[in-house]
């Protein structure tokens, strides 16, 4: 089953960063969260991945080209185009396609841009700039089982906000950011059937108020609740928090080293 990474956004709300590059290629411990993402996906099995590109989509494809030199040892003939390179790296057999689908192009869009990459059975689908211990098998398994066309990741995301438990007056206790236990959003993490490509009507339409509100109008959404953790990375303190939980050697996402 494939992989595809939305990856062409504007990304907006992290303009500190996102001037210079797309948000999926914005670090988190020296490596972009586009990295983190599919290295949680390839530590359950799935290692071939389409990149939906769009905005300054050529950094993303300079990082893949120069893959092999970043990240091995290598031995350079000069006056000759001669490069030898050794050892090895734990990304061996990643299959890869970098596909451009506009600057402008919305979600839904972006996907049936790709149609042509994504295999002939169902497909996986995912943002390109949240992480999660999600487990990528259960969540396959869950999709087949339910029998829908479409399988959304639902969690229940940290507060933005403290809270405050109050007594007479008195703050007895305090929580920063606690999780939120009512309801839930769209984490990602999506399972797609080849069918669902012909449901989308254009380039212009968005995979949230599109495709995945008439699917479940349809009655062919399952969600997949996840309990543990996710986090997006929309704004500047977000990326902090996901460099701080790395270098602290606390990420829940690096289910690979586990």
């Amino acid at each position: 089953m494939k992989v595809a990474i939305l990856a062409g956004g504007l990304g907006t709300r992290l303009r500190e960063e996102t001037e210079y590059r797309p948000k999926p290629m914005v670090e988190i411990g020296g490596r972009p969260i586009l990295w983190h993402i599919m290295k949680l996906y390839s530590c359950f099995g799935f290692s071939e991945f389409v990149i939906c590109l769009g905005y300054k989509g050529d950094l993303i494809r300079d990082y893949f080209l120069n893959y092999e030199i970043r990240n091995r040892d290598f031995t350079v003939t000069l006056g000759s185009r001669s490069v030898a390179i050794h050892n090895s790296h734990s990304e061996e057999g990643w299959k890869i396609t970098l596909a451009e689908t506009g600057d402008d192009t919305m979600t839904a869009g972006r996907i049936k841009r790709v149609a042509r990459y994504l295999g002939d059975g169902p497909f996986m689908v995912t943002y390109g700039d949240g992480v999660a211990d999600v487990d990528i098998s259960r969540l396959t398994a869950f999709h087949r089982a339910r029998g829908k066309l479409a399988t959304v990741t639902g969690v229940r995301p940290s507060s933005r906000y403290g809270e405050l438990q109050v007594q007479d007056g008195v703050v007895r206790m305090f929580r920063e950011k606690p999780q939120v236990h009512e309801g839930c959003i769209n984490g990602g993490f999506f399972v797609f059937e080849r069918r669902v490509l012909d449901l989308v009507q254009s380039d212009d339409e968005s995979l949230e108020a599109g495709l995945l509100a008439r699917l479940a109008e349809a009655g062919e959404l399952a969600v997949y609740q996840h309990e543990g953790f996710w986090q997006c990375m929309d704004t500047y303190r977000e990326m902090q928090l996901l460099n701080e939980l790395w270098r602290n050697g606390r990420a829940p996402w690096r289910l690979w080293e586990r």
